[in-house]
């Protein structure tokens, strides 16, 4: 019988969201069954002893559905804890706004970038994701608990992470999972991105609907008081 291969797996739930689950009927999603699932098909030796999930919190002011996102939100890390445990553990990035808008070409299609054709715009980013994914990777690598590194992200800023703890610690496999459709289902769809899949040993292009859907949380968990519910717009 093959020996168990200890592995830890981390997602980029701003590039997962964007890339993958926004606008589809999967965001209630058991981030930790889909993996034990897909990496077990990627190797039966495999056994995922922790998923990492970096996001931001949603504000209200600039979400959909307002203050029902931030509750969303809150519940669905909520459920992933009480279904798993410490198994799952959340790592929290900002979010920053330019309340006096970004300087940036207008967009004309057909039309070719004009720098002096500039108008103000509201700008919202993501920061400290990466870092904190990169960190965690690379700690998670030294630490000597894992024989096994999966990323889910199609951001090319996780390749230096990659190439680093390869360098340093070439008898851990990498492994890299693109959050995006498979090629037929979108034709606008970013490409993927080869600075992750050449510092993998294994990678998987895409998230299939069939795979998504058989991965949802149980509408209802129960907490042993209020349970949590999948939340009404999801």
């Amino acid at each position: 019988m093959a020996k168990d291969l200890p592995t830890a797996v981390y997602v980029d739930g701003h590039n997962l969201y964007y890339g993958r689950i926004r606008g589809t009927s999967f965001k209630w999603l058991d981030l930790v069954g889909l993996f034990d699932r897909l990496i077990h098909d990627q190797n039966p030796a495999s056994l995922i002893t922790q998923v990492r999930y970096f996001s931001a919190p949603a504000i209200a002011r600039l979400a959909s559905h307002g203050a029902a996102s931030v509750i969303a939100q809150q519940d669905y890390h909520r459920a992933m804890r009480q279904r798993y445990g410490a198994r799952f553990d959340v790592t929290w990035g900002a979010h920053t706004f330019d309340r006096k808008g970004t300087l940036l070409p207008r967009f004309v299609e057909g039309v070719p970038y004009d720098r002096k054709d500039r108008v103000r715009v509201w700008k919202l980013e993501e920061k400290q994701t990466d870092v904190n994914l990169a960190l965690a990777m690379y700690r998670d690598a030294c630490s000597g608990a894992y024989g096994q590194l999966v990323v889910c992200t199609n951001d090319s800023d996780a390749a230096p992470t990659l190439a680093a703890i390869r360098s340093d610690f070439p008898a851990i496999i990498l492994g890299v999972v693109t959050p995006v459709r498979p090629p037929e289902a979108s034709a606008t769809q970013r490409g993927i991105s080869r600075s992750l899949t050449g510092n993998a040993d294994w990678s998987r292009h895409y998230l299939l609907d069939a795979e998504l859907a058989r991965s949802r949380l149980p509408d209802r968990i129960h907490t042993g008081r209020k349970p949590i519910r999948k939340p009404a717009h999801w």
